[in-house]
């Protein structure tokens, strides 16, 4: 442990911890009660996404709930809990958040898991689909400012055990199709008695039940959407916990990352009518000892500014994370120790993960939120061990060579049961804030108060107005390698993110162009100011 705590060092950023201050109280409650029910340390997630249109991003945070029976003393205290909505009023540079989950229409009182952030009916608002132990949930937004539960009429209030999702449209026909990862066949009524080294009670791991299937739905353009999970050539591989969409080969065609628990990763290759499963193949199934590990939380993002996506997976402790770089020669490969990522990992539990220029340099960082999922002491009085309590981490960028853990000195360093993250700037300053969902403790809304640096953000739109999914943006400063950054939403753990792109530039502010490139169509900004963000609309 000594050899990777010298690596500390201080930031050049200040991660100011706001929540309460903004308005936001809210707490991921799991109505654990001393029955280590598994789906009470999976949830929950957090969505950022501008669901009225006005230029910022809201907030929504899954709820989780009671999984004991109904007339258990305690049962009562999460008759009321649901999912919250919380709008952004910035104005002026001043941010803050008022609750609007009562009118905007939402009784969320499924035990969510996580969230994904989609378009499905192709008129520009944001819909929302839940992912819960139990039916599933999706919300349709309907552009006044209110949401319409269209679960079952849509066709896809999955039963399983749900956990990160993502909206893909992967047959390329103008609809977003969704993904859906399954867990386990877990069953409240057979619960699996497991124990702690020390004979204590303890949680479960996916091993004592078997894998769930995972789902995809194809978007039929009317409202509904059909199970064609036949298209996945291994209907049941592992314990699925996250998924990420992005075009590994720069093909044009969005290919899906599946991070199990435990099991073989999944790297579903897109052909466009189907999908061929060629993890193994392209090096992302197993570690670079060739093993699997319980993964969780996905990442990807061009760290290396060679042009293509680079991978980064969260998992268990005494695992590390892994880093799988992109060759861009059709196979990627385990770089974690060489990166400085393994070792600093070890003792700890990753979930949410996302990839975001925290000190806007132009190099992309990566921030894990911990919490562990066993415990080595048994519950206390309360139901809850402090040994799943674990500090948060943050990997700084050192310009592709390597990735240095730093401590912020502040909120985001405590121990707490991390779960979800999204990545986004809240206050539109052209800085990405974090928020942090957390087991059974007040979420936590990081605003990033970086005061000296030079970016550009690009807002990519399609033709209804929403988040061009998919596109390509790169940037190109005077003798440097270009940065590229992709639209998308998915990824971390059960969370959504800003699908706005932030490229930080440092001292520079002299920008050569921008380029973006969807579905074929490519566009340019020549010399565009810094310090800004610029809108890019195509007509697909």
């Amino acid at each position: 442990m000594v050899l990777w705590l010298c690596l500390w060092a201080a930031s050049d950023f200040v991660l100011d911890e706001s929540s309460k201050k903004l308005g936001i109280d809210f707490t991921y409650q799991n109505g654990a009660y001393g029955e280590f029910f598994f789906p009470e340390i999976t949830g929950g997630g957090v969505a950022l996404f501008d669901y009225d249109q006005d230029g910022d991003l809201d907030l929504f945070l899954v709820q989780g709930g009671w999984l004991g029976p109904s007339d258990h003393p305690k049962a009562s205290e999460f008759n009321s809990l649901s999912g919250r909505l919380y709008r952004n009023t910035l104005e002026d540079g001043v941010l803050g958040f008022v609750d609007h989950t009562q009118k905007a229409g939402f009784k969320s009182f499924t035990y969510g898991q996580g969230v994904a952030v989609g378009d499905i009916d192709g008129d520009g608002d944001l819909d929302l689909y839940i992912t819960a132990f139990g039916a599933n949930q999706m919300w349709r937004n309907l552009g006044n400012g209110r949401f319409e539960d269209i679960s079952a009429a849509s066709g896809t209030a999955d039963t399983g055990w749900g956990t990160s999702a993502t909206f893909v449209d992967y047959d390329g026909d103008g609809w977003q199709d969704l993904y859906v990862c399954n867990y386990i066949q877990f069953n409240l009524a057979h619960n699996p008695k497991c124990f702690a080294p020390n004979s204590a009670r303890d949680y479960c791991g996916p091993d004592c039940c078997p894998a769930a299937a995972d789902k995809l739905f194809r978007n039929k353009g009317d409202g509904t959407f059909e199970d064609v999970s036949g298209l996945l050539n291994v209907p049941v591989r592992g314990a699925g916990l996250g998924v990420l969409a992005f075009d590994y080969d720069l093909n044009g065609t969005l290919d899906l990352m599946v991070a199990n628990d435990g099991d073989a990763n999944e790297l579903w290759h897109n052909h466009g009518t189907h999908l061929e499963e060629m993890g193994l193949i392209l090096g992302v199934s197993l570690s670079g000892s060739g093993l699997p590990e319980a993964s969780m939380g996905v990442a990807a993002a061009d760290f290396d500014r060679n042009g293509f996506p680079d991978l980064f997976l969260t998992h268990l402790d005494t695992e590390s994370n892994t880093y799988y770089e992109n060759t861009g020669k059709g196979y990627f490969r385990d770089r974690t120790a060489a990166l400085g990522l393994a070792a600093p990992s070890l003792p700890y539990t990753g979930f949410g993960t996302v990839a975001v220029d925290l000190n806007m340099d132009g190099w992309m960082d990566l921030v894990c939120v911990n919490g562990a999922v066993h415990s080595q002491s048994g519950l206390d009085a309360h139901g809850e061990s402090s040994v799943f309590r674990q500090t948060n981490q943050i990997y700084i960028n050192d310009h592709g060579s390597r990735f240095d853990l730093v401590a912020t000195g502040g909120a985001f360093d405590a121990a707490l049961i991390s779960r979800g993250l999204a990545a986004g700037d809240l206050d539109n300053d052209g800085d990405a804030d974090l928020v942090v969902v957390n087991l059974n403790e007040p979420v936590q809304v990081f605003i990033n108060q970086l005061s000296l640096w030079n970016w550009i953000g690009i807002d990519v739109r399609n033709k209804a107005g929403g988040p061009a999914i998919g596109a390509t943006v790169s940037c190109q400063l005077a003798g440097e390698k270009a940065q590229t950054a992709w639209v998308h939403t998915d990824g971390s753990y059960a969370s959504a993110s800003d699908p706005r792109v932030l490229f930080g530039l440092g001292d520079q502010t002299a920008i050569q162009e921008i380029k973006v490139q969807y579905l074929g169509e490519v566009k340019t900004l020549a010399t565009p100011n810094p310090n800004q963000y610029h809108s890019v609309t195509f007509d697909r």
